[in-house]
């Protein structure tokens, strides 16, 4: 990809971010409830509220008050809590390993999982082994990923004991107690992405074996193997990618209620927490960060689709 369409791309993504920032700011301000009475606490009195009000700027314009946090959010101060009185940006930095650890293995295993089984379907179009592949997709695309969770749960941490039921153990304490917490939920939020990886993986490396130029080469006696690794995966990769940038933000929607359960103190956790205890500032922050990494992700594929296809790259 050209340094135009870098640039260009970085400038949507800039776009974007700004618009969610607006889009962010206007909804809290619609939340019910005052941030104020929220931060000054059960007992204070109409004179604290007033004084912790002015304090947080919100007895100024809300244009006023939107300029002043998208200002101090640029230079890396996305807030202050209200209930903790700790920076929301710390708050973040804080949950965010856990998450990244959580979304990142449920995307190795959605990989492992549903490329290969979409791409044997695609190669065996029609038969057993195909309906097979589309049934069990189809099944994991409807069931909410929650459902599967919890009988994982019983067999594997309560009946068999075999893997910790919840929480959370960073990486720095051993690549072992790391994934044992993590395999179970990770497993489970793989699920639908996974389904949606076969389905679309499938559709690709069909329409692929369709072309005439592996057509082609079958008639010339190419085996099926070589075809498979030097055309068809290449070929077949693009729109795969597309549906793996996208399912990367739903993953991160679905740590929310994973997270929940599996009892993981993560970005979905700390954002429920912001809700029920109007963390305004926290609420934010959360918003906008997930926003900006959706955006790098959509970069990135963009830019793979560069590495996959040369014909994007003067685009």
């Amino acid at each position: 990809m050209s340094l135009s369409g870098v640039l260009r791309r970085l400038g949507g993504g800039l776009a974007v971010l700004w618009l969610v920032s607006i889009v962010t700011f206007g909804l809290v301000q619609l939340i019910p409830g005052d941030a104020a009475e929220a931060a000054a606490g059960e007992y204070a009195t109409r004179e604290d509220v007033e004084v912790i009000r002015s304090r947080m700027g919100l007895d100024e314009p809300l244009l006023t008050q939107y300029w002043t946090w998208i200002t101090h959010a640029l230079q890396g101060n996305l807030g202050t809590s209200l209930q903790t009185g700790e920076s929301a940006t710390h708050l973040i930095l804080q949950a965010a390993p856990a998450t990244f650890s959580l979304t990142g293995l449920a995307i190795v295993m959605a990989i492992l999982v549903g490329v290969p089984s979409g791409t044997v379907a695609g190669l065996h179009q029609g038969r057993r082994l195909d309906s097979l592949v589309t049934t069990l997709a189809t099944a994991g695309i409807a069931m909410p990923s929650f459902v599967l969770l919890m009988p994982l749960l019983y067999v594997f941490a309560q009946a068999r004991h075999w893997l910790p039921a919840t929480g959370y153990v960073p990486l720095s304490a051993g690549p072992g107690p790391w994934l044992s917490h993590l395999v179970l939920p990770a497993a489970t939020l793989a699920l639908a992405v996974a389904a949606e990886l076969a389905r679309h993986t499938r559709g690709s490396v069909v329409d692929v074996l369709s072309r005439p130029y592996i057509r082609t080469a079958e008639s010339r006696g190419m085996p099926t193997g070589w075809l498979v690794r030097h055309h068809v995966l290449r070929n077949s990769a693009i729109p795969v990618v597309t549906v793996l940038g996208l399912e990367a933000g739903r993953l991160l929607g679905g740590a929310i209620v994973i997270e929940s359960v599996a009892g993981i103190s993560g970005l979905g956790n700390l954002a429920v927490t912001a809700v029920r205890q109007r963390d305004y500032p926290t609420l934010q922050a959360f918003v906008l960060f997930v926003a900006t990494v959706i955006v790098v992700i959509n970069l990135l594929v963009d830019l793979t689709y560069a590495w996959i296809n040369p014909k994007v790259r003067a685009k």
